[in-house]
Order: structure tokens, then sequence, then C-alpha cells
């Protein structure tokens, strides 16, 4: 004779165990799917968006470890410093443009007088923001050539301030503190400035930037002069192959590579620059 009881206790326990099972295995397929969404810099970062040339120096800049470093989120509002050809404006940008702002510091193109690729570099960025505009969003553009061009907008108004590869031609100018005070003045309480510079040995400070390198007490020392507090540093981006002693400088490496053809296996194989990063925050009064 059937017994209703059992039989109804067999399919509980086989549902139950299915259910166990289904649910395992949908938890197993969301930790392993990757996010492809447009809100993920990773995938940003390697998109069809970018050029090849701009994503085969992925694994030199780093561009995912160093935004996370800098702690940048969809929300946030970041000021990226003389984005130059948009490397960085090409992940950050579209990462921010749902719920955060995007703001590149280009060259002043009102500005009379400065070299012809200054004023090539600004409208190549007008034209991609707006010819992209769906990647893009609602980029911003300010101008921004030091000294006579230096304002980024109200105090305290933003969240994140990113320089890369910069501070450089600063020190060479001699306005990096009048630069970063800029940068402190515009970022809010608690907001964070973070900087990618390339790093040589205490023999590289007698080139006053000329070389392009400079010691990580050298940027530390400007920062703090005019109030920020250095929160952390970061090899991410370090290179203990590059001698920081070359004829040309860092240009002598990739990508410039200004040497041409001379010596470029050798360039080539040494890799970008070693380059230190910082992360500096404004302390709330």
């Amino acid at each position: 004779m059937l017994d209703i009881r059992s039989l109804k206790e067999t399919m509980q326990a086989f549902f139950v165990s299915t259910l166990v099972v289904l649910l395992s295995a949908c938890e197993q397929a969301e930790k392993s799917t990757p996010d492809t969404s447009l809100s993920s810099i990773a995938v940003l970062a390697e998109g069809e968006h970018r050029s090849e040339k701009n994503r085969s120096r992925n694994p030199y800049r780093h561009p995912e470890q160093t935004l996370n470093f800098f702690d940048i989120k969809p929300t946030l509002s970041v000021i990226e410093i003389s984005p130059g050809g948009l490397w960085y404006s090409e992940i950050l940008a579209p990462f921010l443009k749902d719920q955060g702002r995007y703001v590149a510091a280009g060259y002043d193109a009102e500005l009379a007088d400065q070299p012809s690729y200054r004023y090539r570099l600004t409208q190549a960025m007008i034209d991609r923001f707006e010819e992209q505009a769906d990647l893009f969003g609602k980029a911003e553009i300010i101008g921004f050539s030091p000294p006579q061009s230096m304002y980024l907008g109200e105090d305290n108004s933003v969240d994140r301030v990113l320089t890369f590869r910069n501070t450089h031609g600063w020190v060479r100018s001699g306005v990096a503190v009048q630069v970063y005070q800029a940068f402190y003045d515009v970022l809010k309480p608690g907001g964070v400035l973070g900087v990618v510079q390339h790093r040589g040995p205490s023999s590289t400070l007698a080139s006053g930037g000329m070389s392009g390198y400079l010691t990580e007490a050298t940027v530390i020392d400007i920062a703090e002069q005019v109030g920020f507090v250095l929160e952390a540093r970061s090899d991410i981006n370090a290179n203990t192959n590059d001698t920081a002693d070359h004829p040309q400088g860092v240009w002598t490496l990739p990508p410039t590579l200004r040497q041409k053809e001379l010596d470029k296996s050798k360039y080539l194989a040494i890799g970008e620059s070693d380059r230190m990063t910082l992360r500096f925050k404004k302390i709330a009064p």
C-alpha cells in the first residue's frame, strides 16, 4: 500500500535539496561572471573604444589598481589635470558619466603665445568629447596653463584631483607649489589628491625636473607645503629595471623612444619609467 506520508516527505526532501543545488549554482555563476558593464574600471581599461596603442600601455600603468588606490567611485567629482592624449580620460569619463562628474583640466586655449601643440591637444579633446558624447557623457573641460591660468573651480568643491606624470614640468617651471595650492583649494575637506610621477634617485635632483624624474621626497615636500597630508604610497607603478639615467631623460623610454632606433630594443626591454604613486588627503579643519 502506498505510504502517502512517506512519499510526501520524500518529495519535500527532493525539492529542498534541488533548491539548495540551484541556489548554490546561481551563487557560483554570479561570482565567476565578470562585470562587463561600463561601470567597471577593468572593463573600461580594456574597452574597444580605446585604441590598441592605448590598451598596450595598461601593463605599465595599471589603471584598475591605480584608480582603486585613489579610491575612485562612480559617484565622485573628479578633476584630471593635463589629460594630454586622454589616456585616463577614456576610463574616467565613462566611469563617472552616470552618477559622478568628470572634469578635464587641459591647456587654456584662451591664452595667447603658447606652443602650438597645446592648442592642438585642447581642440582634439573638445572634438573627441563631442563626437563620442554617448561615451564621455557630460565631461567638462576647463583651461589650466600655469602660472597664467590655474583656476580649477570653487574652493572645497570636488572629491578628487588626479595628476599623472606632470609634476616634473611644474618643478622645472618653478610653479609646482602654486599648482599644488590650486589642487588643495578646490578639493573638499577629506578630498584626495592622487599623484603618479616618474621616480628617480637623489641624483636626479640636480636636473630640476629636466630629466622628467623627481624623488618622492620632492613631491611629498611640495604637497605638504600647501597643507596636504600623505595618506599612503604604493609601488603599483614601480619598475625596478629603470635606472633613471638615460641620455634623453625619461623620454628615452617607451612610449616616446626619443632616440628612435638607437638602442631601441634595450629601452623596450626596460619598459616605461619607474613611478611613484602617492595619495594625499586634505584634512578637514
